[in-house]
Order: C-alpha cells, then sequence, then structure tokens
C-alpha cells in the first residue's frame, strides 16, 4: 500500500474560433463587440467567458445599440455583463463553456458521489474491470488517524491478497486468453476497499461547476469532496473569474455565492 492525496489537474477548457464569430457577426452587425474583446485581451480571447458572453448576446442582439430596437444601451464591461447575468440566473448561458478535469487519486467514495452530478457532466473512470490491483493506493482520512496502524494493516492484507490469488489462478502464465483475465479482474475488485485511489476524468459546464462547488464545500458534505472541491473552486475563480466573481470562500472552507440556482 502506498499513501495518496487527492491531486486536480485542469486539462481542457474552451478554445474560440474567431474567424467563426466574426463570420457570424460580420452578417448579424455586432463586429465591434469582438473588435473590443480582441483589443482588451490583446488577441488572446479567454475561451469560456468570451463564449459564455457571445451566448447572452445572442439571446438579445445586443452586440452594440441599435441592432434590436428594444435595446438603446449595452454593457461593455464584460465583468460586469456576467454580473448581470448571475443576479438575473440566467444560468442557461454558463452551460456553453465546458471544463475538464482529471481527478487523480481519489477514492472510489469520492467517485461514487461525484456521478450523482449527471446533468451537464460527462465521466471516464478507470475500471477495475480491467485495470489489475497490485499496489493499491489509499489515503486515511482524518477520522481514522486514531486508528492509522490498523486500517493500513488491514489495507495491506487486502492487497496481498490481489497479488496472491491472482498467482494461484494463474492468469498471468503464458496463453492466458484476455477475456479470462478480464474475468478474474472484475472478481478480484469485489475483496477491495471502495476508499482506494483510483483516477477519474470529469467534464462540467460553468452551470453545473457553480453548483457542484456549493454543495460539495458544504459543511455536511464529506470530507475528500470538501478537499478537492476547494481546489476545483480556486481553479476556476482563476480561469473564470467572471463566471465565478460571486463566490467566497468562507472560514470554514465553504464557497458560498451570492446568487444560487443561477
Amino acid at each position: 500500500m502506498h499513501p495518496t492525496t487527492p491531486a486536480v489537474f485542469l486539462i481542457a477548457r474552451p478554445s474560440i474560433d474567431v474567424d467563426g464569430m466574426r463570420g457570424y457577426l460580420q452578417d448579424v452587425g455586432g463586429e465591434s463587440w469582438l473588435k473590443r474583446r480582441l483589443g482588451e485581451a490583446d488577441g488572446d480571447l479567454a475561451g469560456g467567458e468570451t463564449l459564455v458572453e457571445f451566448g447572452g448576446r445572442a439571446c438579445y442582439r445586443s452586440w452594440e445599440p441599435g441592432l434590436n430596437p428594444n435595446v438603446t444601451k449595452v454593457r461593455t464591461d464584460q465583468r460586469e455583463y456576467f454580473a448581470n447575468i448571475l443576479r438575473s440566473a440566467h444560468g442557461s448561458v454558463l452551460e456553453h463553456a465546458n471544463y475538464s478535469f482529471a481527478i487523480r487519486n481519489c477514492s472510489r467514495i469520492f467517485t461514487h458521489e461525484l456521478v450523482r452530478h449527471r446533468a451537464g457532466s460527462a465521466f471516464s473512470q478507470e475500471s477495475l474491470r480491467y485495470v489489475r490491483l497490485t499496489d493499491i493506493g489509499f489515503r486515511v482520512p482524518p477520522a481514522l488517524e486514531p486508528v492509522r496502524e490498523q486500517v493500513i494493516a488491514i489495507v495491506e492484507q487486502l492487497e496481498e491478497f490481489q497479488l496472491s490469488a491472482a498467482k494461484e489462478l494463474g492468469i498471468d502464465e503464458e496463453g492466458v486468453p484476455f477475456h479470462v483475465k478480464k474475468e478474474v479482474t472484475s472478481a478480484l475488485r469485489r475483496l477491495a476497499p471502495t476508499g482506494l485511489s483510483t483516477d477519474i476524468v470529469w467534464t462540467a459546464n460553468v452551470r453545473t461547476l457553480r453548483h457542484v462547488i456549493e454543495m460539495r464545500t458544504a459543511p455536511g458534505a464529506e470530507e475528500e469532496l470538501r478537499l478537492t472541491f476547494d481546489v476545483i473552486a480556486r481553479i476556476m475563480q482563476a480561469e473564470a473569474p467572471g463566471l465565478f466573481q460571486d463566490f467566497t470562500r468562507q472560514d470554514d472552507g465553504c464557497w458560498v455565492p451570492e446568487y444560487r440556482k443561477v
């Protein structure tokens, strides 16, 4: 057994096709908006935030005054534009921007709870039906620190069983077909702790991220989820500050938005 700690890696973010946006805006009449945003960003647009603003302005044709007779004034400051979206709970436009995370060395307890957030998410998890357990990673949660040595002894015993059973069943012998290895590997995972470390790739849109960060850093959330989503919240506030501008981290580790259920 080896000790582990969950780690979070942001592995994908939205990217903008500027030529495609420009072509649309040339047709609808809002090129000045794109020119302004490109100038502010020195040509390097923040994909997620730009995409959300693009979707929101398309709803009202609010690229500039005059394109929609009902719109005589538009917000040019992007941060204030997003603040208005959050205040008015115009959350559907947040679903355009998706971010992907590789979460390393989280427990299967963590993943069992994460996959409950199905709306606005995609998941790809390391499969113990195919991946044989030869070296179990495990994080002893704080509540079990007083019995840490007993916990480690139990996990090491389970790890030793994985190795000895695989050897006794002969699945590494020459000529053993893959479907047999898969069947045995799948059966052996039943004798592994649900707290063992695993990896999962999670993609979520901004609306989902806001909801899950709030839910999984709340005081009643499971401690490993609180730990991990504290990291995710910090990543997203740095990555898309306008879309997470209303979140505040409390002293107890909770991330609380000013505008809930956007």
